[in-house]
């Protein structure tokens, strides 16, 4: 493909030879000639000259290169793009495996794909174009919408709703039992029943092996466009808000909130019953008990203010030293403490 072709379907400025000829996205130390690479991080651009990639992708504050440019406010999305017009992931045939058990009462979509060994429970509906890969369980009264990639080993149980384009990793769990016990007063537990539903909202990516519950009564619910990582944990009547980003191993306790375009590194735990505001931006393994306002950047355990907390990172490694200083301090007092109460006993 010409570099002017990827350029238009890119949306993309170019610089240089629009006529090269690029066969395959690679990165920027992987890239060879016929390859178009990119930068996006600033802390690659000593790597850029070192390329040996055909074309490279970059944002518009990035230095010039020697080879072929394409120019661009956003060269991360301009990747994505790129990448999508050289890989084609495999499309299972429309038709039934024969293998698979589905119920008489299910209906099945047009184009529809069901894979080796699935299970299909009664009176689920399946949209049309959907793709069911081997091993994946539905149980019963589930209802997908058109165009959901279920990949092999997905559990969707009872009684959830999975809307339009969504896409979910092999290993996921949809709608298992919120983890719902009530004390008895001789020490043990009674199980609460989990009566409630999940309900996914259209354009939603979900990762392998996360796990997503019920809840007792009510709904959880994921908005349009959530992204999840893989081992994310939603716990039972929480929500999602739209377009929010939760990485790898991000747990969320039961009833909690978070708002739109909220993004959570990988590790992040929060607890239960709070309210996480719009924009809102939670770094790496920190963990919060509190609620967490619109905007607001926050890290560490317990989750404070980004800026107060890197000047705290900063401090922890000067503390030992800080407090032998300390010591010697109190000791120097203590000395001249008593050598002036000598003089004022003479």
């Amino acid at each position: 493909m010409k570099l002017s072709e990827i350029a238009r379907r890119t949306e993309c400025q170019i610089t240089g030879n629009p006529d090269v000829e690029i066969s395959r996205v690679a990165g920027i130390d992987e890239a060879g000639p016929g390859d178009i690479t990119f930068v996006s991080n600033r802390k690659y651009i000593s790597r850029i000259k070192h390329t040996r990639a055909s074309a490279i992708i970059l944002g518009l504050d990035m230095p010039e290169a020697s080879i072929p440019t394409l120019r661009t406010s956003n060269p991360y999305l301009a990747f994505a793009r790129a990448l999508n017009l050289f890989y084609v992931p495999p499309v299972p045939a429309p038709g039934l495996h024969p293998t698979a058990s589905i119920s008489d009462s299910a209906k099945i979509g047009e184009n529809a794909s069901i894979g080796a060994f699935v299970v299909v429970g009664r009176e689920c509906v399946i949209g049309a174009n959907a793709a069911l890969h081997p091993h994946v369980v539905l149980y019963p009264r589930v209802q997908l919408g058109d165009n959901v990639v279920l990949h092999a080993h997905v559990v969707i149980r009872e009684d959830c709703r999975i809307g339009n384009r969504v896409t979910v990793q092999s290993g996921a769990v949809i709608g298992s039992d919120g983890f719902g016990f009530a004390p008895a007063e001789d020490g043990t537990y009674h199980k609460i029943a989990q009566s409630g539903r999940v309900l996914v909202e259209d354009d939603v990516a979900i990762g392998a092996n996360t796990t997503i519950d019920r809840a007792a009564v009510g709904d959880t619910i994921v908005r349009r466009g959530v992204k999840l990582d893989n081992l994310v944990q939603i716990g039972h009547g929480s929500q999602i808000g739209e377009n929010s980003v939760l990485a790898a191993q991000v747990g969320v306790a039961g009833s909690t909130r978070i708002g739109q375009n909220v993004r959570a590194g990988g590790q992040v735990g929060f607890a239960g019953h709070l309210e996480v505001g719009d924009g809102a931006v939670v770094t790496a393994q920190s963990g919060t008990s509190h609620d967490i306002p619109a905007g607001a950047v926050v890290s560490g355990s317990p989750a404070i203010d980004n800026a107060a907390w890197l000047r705290s990172v900063a401090t922890f490694p000067k503390l030992s030293n800080m407090l032998q200083r300390i010591r010697d301090l109190e000791k120097q007092l203590a000395r001249l403490g008593a050598k002036n109460l000598g003089r004022f006993e003479k």
